[in-house]
């Protein structure tokens, strides 16, 4: 799709990722087939299938989900963190929005989990400078130096279409007072 749309619904999902890691929530299987579109075009996440609550701070250990969504710290075996894992995640499914395409494949499970390990992947070349940025950036193999939500949210790419949207934090269940129409209630 063009960036402008994917960029829109990228916006979402990283909205909804900021959501589930506030509330110590990781997915842990996040791709297309996880992502609805509701009557407006907006994104919801579904199938928690494979998440799970954590503390803050705490490493996770599970290996789970489809494998070339991955991140590499979760195929190697490795403790890995909640809102990392769902990042890169995001990172695979921002590469198929654009490049109609997914980063890492291969028949064979062993050759594509190298690929992943390796962070090896062709970027398409008709892709802004901004998109190839923020891509590398999420598809970082090193769990500690990849970008994180709030240096996503101040990438310029992200802001490319209605930078609003990823200033408004919405209700937050366990933060925020629940919302009452008193209307409804009588």
């Amino acid at each position: 799709m063009d960036e402008p749309t994917a960029c829109r619904f990228f916006q979402q999902i990283i909205s909804g990722v900021e959501y589930l890691s506030k509330l110590h929530i990781v997915h842990r299987d996040l791709k297309p087939e996880n992502l609805l579109l509701d009557y407006d075009e907006g994104i919801k996440l579904v199938d928690f299938g494979l998440s799970n609550t954590y503390k803050q701070g705490e490493l996770l250990k599970t290996a789970c989900g489809s494998p070339c969504y991955a991140a590499p710290e979760m195929i190697a075996g490795k403790r890995y963190d909640g809102t990392g894992v769902d990042l890169w995640s995001c990172g695979v499914i921002l590469f198929a929005l654009l490049a109609g395409y997914l980063p890492f494949e291969d028949p064979n499970t062993s050759n594509l989990y190298k690929k992943i390990l390796s962070a090896d992947f062709e970027m398409p070349n008709f892709l802004s400078p901004e998109a190839q940025d923020i891509i590398i950036r999420i598809l970082t193999t090193d769990p500690e130096k990849r970008i994180t939500i709030a240096q996503i949210k101040t990438h310029p790419w992200f802001n490319l279409k209605s930078p609003m949207l990823s200033k408004m934090p919405g209700t937050q269940v366990g933060f925020d007072p629940t919302p009452i129409d008193i209307n409804i209630l009588k």
